[in-house]
């Protein structure tokens, strides 16, 4: 729609080139709508990008963020939130996930449902397996970032693309309050 606006500024700033003398409120209002039409394109095309990136979850260590228990619903709060920021969030776990939160376990498909995402977007790692280096390879195929605390320490000779700062996003509650270092 911006897209659509623009054009239409356009046409009206060459129709009132053609009749300059009776048309100044014409080029003038024409002016105005182009610059208002690019800043929306411009809006546009940021709130496009930004609900295209993808961002892993250390969901193994983020359940753990609120009170320090293993919790599925700090989680789903988590998710929620990075969600309502336009972010399309896809979750790794270690093997042994469904043990601290169910005791049996549990896996990609009934993770998926507990988390209200698709069960493509999930991922328990095979039993034997840790989940740091499934999190950091999808990180480094997407180009993604990644919602944990951990610093990954035994990964970084690996991973050291992966690993920058600002592809790191800590986080936690504070007095019930959910903060990221986004």
């Amino acid at each position: 729609m911006p897209f659509l606006l623009l054009l239409a500024s356009l046409c009206g700033l060459v129709v009132a080139q053609f009749y300059p003398t009776e048309m100044d409120w014409l080029f003038l209002l024409s002016l105005l709508c182009v610059f208002a039409s690019t800043i929306l394109l411009i809006r546009a095309w940021f709130d496009w990008r930004r609900a295209n990136t993808w961002i892993i979850v250390d969901g193994s260590n983020v359940m753990h963020w609120k009170d320090g228990a293993p919790d599925l619903a700090t989680l789903r709060q988590v998710l929620a939130s990075l969600k309502q920021a336009g972010f399309k969030p896809g979750v790794v776990f270690d093997a042994n996930v469904g043990y601290k939160v169910e005791g049996e376990y549990m896996n990609d498909r009934t993770l998926s449902r507990a988390l209200g995402l698709r069960a493509k977007r999930v991922m328990v790692a095979p039993k034997g397996t840790p989940a740091d280096p499934l999190i950091l390879q999808a990180a480094r195929d997407s180009k993604a970032r990644i919602v944990t605390n951990d610093r990954f320490r035994d990964w970084e000779d690996e991973f050291p693309d992966v690993l920058k700062t600002d592809r790191l996003v800590k986080g936690g509650f504070r007095k019930d309050e959910l903060w990221f270092s986004l």
